[in-house]
């Protein structure tokens, strides 16, 4: 499976952004994707999954309420829409596929396959 991360950018504190994370070479069915992100000097941060064929989705609790995780399943693309932001989110957001359990899908080497990520840089 092959990640096409898009959608990063320069945004001012309190506006939007929708990152995309498109996958090619095969469906996303009966992988979990999930997003995380790496600011400089952090570790990989989860922020949000979705089981691509029963729809159950994970948030971060300190990102829950701003940050949403979606899918199209006819387009094979999952989505992560960015509100409220905060120059402390700024990071390279990355799209995973994987196959977690439940007790795992929170853990970055719980996904095996990786976009290149997606910069989004917060302006105070």
């Amino acid at each position: 499976v092959q990640l096409v991360e898009s959608g990063g950018g320069l945004v001012q504190a309190g506006g939007s952004l929708r990152l995309s994370c498109a996958a090619s070479g095969r469906t996303f069915s009966g992988y979990t994707v999930g997003w995380f992100r790496q600011a400089p000097g952090k570790e990989r941060e989860f922020v949000a999954a979705i089981r691509w064929s029963g729809g159950n989705i994970y948030h971060a609790d300190s990102m829950k309420g701003r940050f949403t995780i979606s899918r199209d399943y006819a387009k094979n693309t999952a989505f992560l829409q960015l509100n409220s932001l905060k120059p402390e989110d700024t990071a390279v957001y990355y799209c995973g596929a994987g196959r977690p359990i439940m007790s795992t899908v929170r853990a970055h080497d719980s996904y095996y396959y990786w976009g290149q990520g997606t910069l989004v840089t917060v302006s105070s």
